[in-house]
């Protein structure tokens, strides 16, 4: 037995001292994030290559005699003559459930200063998108808890749906509250920050922390401050991650914040690389970066049957939505909430611009009054009736609203029963109602929440509600339609 291991031991030692290929590079130059290396000629695209510091980055520019790769973190270490190696492997991150509840950057690294990510596998950050045949029909909702998204702009699970608006018009506000408003659903969330301000994605983190249900939701940073090269992959991380779990079965949320930042942040590398520019400066293929992206936001077929739903952002500049990126994004996703800044600036939050025949009408005719021209008593209903609609469709931040509370004030609205409550006792009549359905109409609450239908019955059930509040509203001193 002992003359076997002594055998054994030798072979091992004898194999460790074997000649061995290794595919080895020196770098020419490094700056602003890339890296020009020589001498790797089998180098393919979106390999890592492994500095002899300890760095890591991706090839982005395959030519016969160069390499140009973005560095994955600082540049420290990494100098012109520092030996770097091909690894033959793309960027993997942590997947899991340890994920859940936590911040990582887009290698999956703790930026929560909590203990390590117990991962129980890496999957690869670029994967093909589902096929045609492995997709089913989008035929769940997903609820914003928004009342002028859920009714005008309905969302199903495994779409895209892009948010698009000028900077400043709560973009980010709204994929909040679509987080916050599943903490009472089966729906997990992953948040991807690209390019934002620190200070801002601790918003966000700790808006969800507050409101929704941090521990069925993912944060993947990369900040402004981190390097290009890791707000770059930051999105197919985070898809990836999501990913996991829509293939075990669940449904899954991701938001990318924002894809615009992330083109921009791909010009960048792609000119310091020295990539042929295109429009506007944007290298070719910035289409297609983005088309595979989204297009792995699916709803899958057969079982287990999970959903990805992306809600990508991205943002505008005076309201122009003809520019480069959006019109890709646009063309891209399923449909699109706009946020109009000038709706912003009246006050009507969400400022998504919804224009439905009833409110539109109302819009209209209220620019011509403000011309002060005379206006029947006809048209004064209508202007009327057109703002308590704005004021039911403007809802403040971290408070989504269930589906049965949106469906009892819209049924309100329909029904003109608001019409002669004041505008500014409308806030409170809103949570009274919402309150009121919830506690005189459980079951009626609870078919709607289930089906997404209202039946004659439910339907008779809110209105007795609503009359209920209006009733109360009276005694207190409300406006009623019978006093007025």
């Amino acid at each position: 037995m002992t003359a076997w291991l002594s055998r054994a031991g030798a072979q091992a030692r004898a194999r460790a001292l074997e000649p061995r290929f290794e595919h080895v590079g020196i770098v020419e130059h490094v700056g602003d994030g890339v890296a020009e290396v020589s001498g790797l000629p089998w180098t393919r695209m979106n390999e890592i290559l492994q500095f002899d510091s300890g760095g890591r980055a991706m090839a982005l520019r395959v030519e016969e005699e160069r390499v140009g790769c973005i560095l994955l973190g600082g540049t420290g270490g990494v100098e012109a003559g520092t030996r770097v190696r091909g690894t033959g492997e793309i960027i993997r991150v942590p997947v899991g459930d340890a994920l859940l509840g936590r911040v990582v950057d887009s290698l999956g690294a703790p930026l929560d200063d909590g203990p390590a990510i117990d991962a129980k596998r890496f999957d690869p950050i670029d994967r093909p998108a589902p096929d045609i045949v492995d997709r089913a029909l989008v035929t769940r909702p997903l609820m914003t808890g928004l009342t002028v998204v859920d009714a005008m702009v309905p969302l199903g699970r495994g779409q895209r749906e892009l948010i698009i608006g000028d900077r400043k018009t709560g973009k980010t506000a709204i994929a909040v509250d679509t987080m916050i408003n599943q903490r009472e659903s089966d729906v997990l969330c992953v948040y991807a920050a690209i390019g934002q301000k620190a200070s801002t994605v601790n918003q966000v983190v700790e808006s969800v922390r507050k409101y929704g249900a941090i521990d069925r939701t993912i944060f993947v940073v990369g900040e402004a401050s981190a390097s290009p090269g890791t707000q770059w992959v930051t999105p197919y991380a985070a898809c990836t991650m999501a990913e996991y779990f829509r293939d075990r079965g669940q449904d899954v949320l991701l938001i990318l914040d924002d894809l615009t930042k992330h083109a921009m942040v791909y010009r960048t590398l792609s000119l310091l690389l020295r990539r042929p520019p295109g429009r506007e400066a944007y290298p070719g293929d910035v289409f297609y970066i983005h088309s595979r992206l989204l297009e792995r936001a699916a709803n899958l077929a057969g079982e287990p049957g999970g959903s990805l739903t992306a809600l990508p952002i991205a943002e505008t500049q005076a309201g122009n939505l003809t520019a480069y990126i959006p019109t890709n994004l646009i063309s891209i996703t399923d449909g699109q909430i706009y946020l109009d800044s000038k709706l912003f600036y009246e006050g009507q939050k969400p400022a998504v611009n919804s224009l439905r025949l009833e409110y539109a009408q109302f819009l209209e005719l209220e620019v011509f009054t403000r011309f002060g021209s005379m206006a029947d008593e006809r048209a004064k209903k209508e202007i009327e009736h057109g703002r308590r609609i704005r004021a039911i469709l403007s809802q403040s931040a971290f408070h989504p609203l269930s589906l049965a509370a949106q469906s009892a004030l819209l049924l309100a609205l329909d029904a003109r029963k608001l019409d002669a409550v004041a505008l500014e006792e409308l806030p409170r009549v809103k949570e009274k109602i919402a309150q009121r359905i919830a506690e005189d109409c459980p079951q009626s609450a609870a078919r709607v929440e289930a089906t997404g239908e209202l039946s004659g019955e439910d339907r008779a059930n809110f209105l007795a509600a609503i009359d209920a509040v209006l009733g109360i509203e009276g005694d207190t001193g409300g406006a009623t339609a019978q006093e007025v």
